[in-house]
C-alpha cells in the first residue's frame, strides 16, 4: 500500500487521471497538515491527534488506509525543499471552498495542544497566499478554528 501511495506523487497514466489528482492532493493536503503539527519541532500527540480526525473527515480513511497516507504525508513533508510541490497541486485542482477548508484545517493543528506558535502562524500564512485565498478567508478560517478550541489569541 505505501508503495501505491508513493505512486501518486509520480506521473499520472491519463486513464487515472482524475482519480490520481485526487490522491496527490489528499497526500499534499496532509503533507501540510504534518508541516503545520512538526514546524515548532514539537508534534505533539494532540496535534497527531487532531491529524488523524481531520484525514478521517474530510476524506474517509480508516484503519490502515489512514495510517499510511499519516505516514507518507510525514515522509514527504520531510522530503520537501518547498512548499511548492503541495500547494501547486491544490492550486490546479482545489476549489476556492476546498481551499479555504484546508487553512481551517491547518488552523485546527495549529491550536490543537493549545499554544499557537509564531512557525505555524507563519506557515498558514504562507500556505493561504500560496494557494491564493483572500486575507479575510484566512482571518474567518483562523476564528473558526480558535473558537473551536476556545482559545481567545
Amino acid at each position: 500500500m505505501i508503495e501505491f501511495l508513493k505512486s501518486l506523487f509520480e506521473t499520472d497514466t491519463p486513464e487515472h487521471a482524475p482519480e490520481n489528482h485526487e490522491r496527490q492532493c489528499r497526500l499534499a493536503s496532509a503533507a501540510l497538515l504534518v508541516e503545520v503539527a512538526s514546524i515548532d519541532n514539537q508534534f505533539a500527540e494532540s496535534e497527531r491527534n487532531a491529524l488523524l480526525k481531520i484525514l478521517t473527515k474530510e476524506f474517509k480513511l480508516v484503519g490502515e488506509e489512514l495510517k499510511e497516507i499519516e505516514q507518507l504525508a510525514i515522509e514527504k513533508q520531510s522530503e520537501a525543499s518547498s512548499l511548492h510541490e503541495f500547494t501547486s497541486l491544490i492550486n490546479d485542482h482545489f476549489s476556492v471552498e476546498q481551499k479555504i477548508q484546508l487553512i481551517v484545517n491547518m488552523w485546527r493543528i495549529a491550536y490543537a495542544d493549545g499554544e499557537l506558535d509564531k512557525y505555524e502562524e507563519y506557515i498558514i500564512r504562507r500556505v493561504s497566499e500560496l494557494i491564493y485565498v483572500a486575507h479575510g478567508d484566512f482571518i474567518r478560517a483562523k476564528q473558526i478554528a480558535r473558537s473551536e478550541s476556545g482559545k481567545n489569541h
